[in-house]
C-alpha cells in the first residue's frame, strides 16, 4: 500500500494557500484543480505546493 502525504493546494491569484488534500506518495505530476478562494472572492485555479 502507498504511503500518503499531505499536500496544500494554493491560490495561482493571490497565492493563498486554501485546501489541504492527501494523496499517495507515488503519484507522478502535480495536483491543479479550479477551487473557489475566499480572498480573490471566486474560482481560480489551485496548483499544489509542500
Amino acid at each position: 500500500m502507498a504511503e500518503r502525504v499531505i499536500i496544500t493546494l494554493a491560490c495561482s491569484v493571490c497565492k493563498n494557500r486554501n485546501y489541504y488534500f492527501d494523496r499517495a506518495k507515488n503519484h507522478e505530476g502535480k495536483l491543479a484543480l479550479k477551487k473557489f478562494c475566499k480572498n480573490c472572492g471566486k474560482r481560480t485555479d489551485h496548483k499544489e505546493t509542500k
